[in-house]
């Protein structure tokens, strides 16, 4: 029987909301003493008050705060809608008002745990040379059961569907996690020359094949049997919750094994908080606290997208083996047709991606992992000199129904650093995307002033 662990943390933190909520009032009225009239006991009581009223989480998701962007050398404001939603997640469009026709681009934010606004760095970076829309996916806490299941192949059906809002050639970059189904969306749009397949297709950090380089994370995943995952991860959704009841893996239980990880830096920056606090160092507290405002915002993972992941990604490494399925049940209703909508077809489960050999593996595992450093850190220069020229040269969906299997070999992040580009032998039979169109993998063009 599954336990109650999720609901007894939710009473637990429906019982002290009161605590906090009184040290949160406590601590606007010691604010509005003169900073010349505090002493230390009262700053050491502004810090204790800050704890008490911060030792929670937010299952709510934060604002992005992007209210403009330069483009060129203009400030241009910048408006969130949403252009496509469903229950499990909506596109959300940053459209500049008054800008200039600008590349589009689904930027693809994982669902592991925390909510798309920790790519806001990379969002305002790219918003810079392109039209950018972004995978905003809901907390699963607040959908009721009576939506249905999500798994890994409806977050590859939604990434789908969102590329067809986007219209014809659009970009796609995926961050981390979901560079899989990003791969998978592409493959099939790709074979079924669906208008809107993604002319450009960026990985950054995503887990193709983990037997490479393994860390710890892949470690664990591999040491414990899937049944294990089910019976110790997986809880029910609160009822105080409008997802009441719905198998969810709790954000609070993955936020705790990441801080796990780094349990004395994260016991520093507390006390490091309260020093500055005390000390009435509002600058250097505005710094973490700004931080853990967005690192304690949560949210849970449906059981179903969670459990799939960590079998056919972590486990059994269905896509580098070639396995991966789409519905993998055969004559199976998919349900989406070439143009994004329910036509009716009924198709067989189908391999996504050829088996790629350890030459073409290996070099594909690398440079998806030039970027483990996440953009949204700073590293803000080589995010732009890897995609401002790349994305308006390379078309990798030119030619309709190419095989996936050459889609992966070429879908890689590029080298940041530039190189001699080498002449391309004639080639005979059936063209590769090396043939289609963009430059040759040794050729990485470069941004002006990078």
């Amino acid at each position: 029987m599954m336990s109650m662990y999720y609901q007894a943390f939710q009473n637990h933190m429906d019982l002290t909301a009161p605590w906090r909520a009184g040290a949160s009032s406590a601590l606007k009225f010691l604010n509005l003493v003169p900073q010349d009239m505090s002493d230390q006991i009262v700053g050491r009581l502004s810090a204790a008050l800050e704890l008490i009223s911060r030792s929670t989480l937010t299952y709510d998701r934060p604002a992005y705060g992007i209210d403009s962007a330069m483009v060129g050398n203009r400030e241009v404001p910048v408006t969130e809608e949403v252009a496509y939603a469903t229950p499990f997640g909506s596109l959300l469009h940053f459209r500049k008002n008054d800008g200039p026709e600008q590349p589009r681009m689904l930027l693809v934010a994982p669902m592991s745990g925390h909510f798309a606004t920790l790519l806001r760095g990379t969002v305002k970076t790219l918003l810079q040379d392109h039209d950018v829309y972004i995978t905003d996916w809901h907390n699963p806490r607040d959908i009721p059961r009576s939506e249905g299941r999500f798994g890994l192949d409806d977050y590859t059906e939604h990434l789908i569907d969102f590329l067809g809002q986007l219209g014809p050639r659009p970009h796609m970059v995926a961050i981390c996690q979901p560079a899989v189904s990003a791969l998978a969306a592409a493959a099939i749009m790709c074979e079924d020359n669906h208008p809107s397949r993604p002319a450009t297709l960026t990985l950054m950090a995503g887990p193709i094949d983990t037997r490479i380089q393994p860390t710890k994370v892949n470690a664990f995943a591999k040491s414990k049997p899937i049944g294990w995952f089910e019976r110790n991860l997986i809880n029910y959704v609160p009822v105080q919750c409008r997802g009441a009841l719905r198998k969810v893996y709790p954000g609070f239980v993955q936020l705790t094994a990441f801080v796990s990880m780094n349990l004395e830096r994260h016991i520093k920056q507390h006390l490091d908080l309260a020093n500055h606090i005390a000390k009435g160092e509002r600058e250097k507290a505005a710094t973490i606290k700004t931080f853990y405002d967005e690192y304690f915002a949560v949210m849970d993972l449906p059981a179903e997208f969670y459990i799939e992941t960590v079998r056919n990604v972590f486990q059994e490494h269905l896509l580098p083996q070639g396995k991966l399925m789409h519905r993998g049940a055969a004559g199976e209703h998919w349900g989406r047709g070439p143009h994004g909508a329910d036509d009716g077809r009924r198709r067989e489960g189908r391999h996504l991606l050829g088996r790629p050999d350890a030459r073409r593996a290996r070099p594909l595992h690398r440079r998806a992992r030039l970027s483990s450093c996440p953009p949204h850190a700073g590293r803000r220069r080589p995010l732009r000199r890897v995609l401002g020229k790349t994305l308006e040269h390379r078309d990798l969906s030119a030619a309709a129904g190419f095989r996936a299997r050459q889609f992966v070999r070429r879908a890689a992040l590029p080298r940041i650093r530039p190189t001699t580009p080498r002449p391309r032998p004639a080639r005979r039979g059936r063209a590769t995307l090396r043939d289609i169109g963009g430059p040759a993998a040794g050729s990485r063009a470069r941004a002006p002033g990078s």
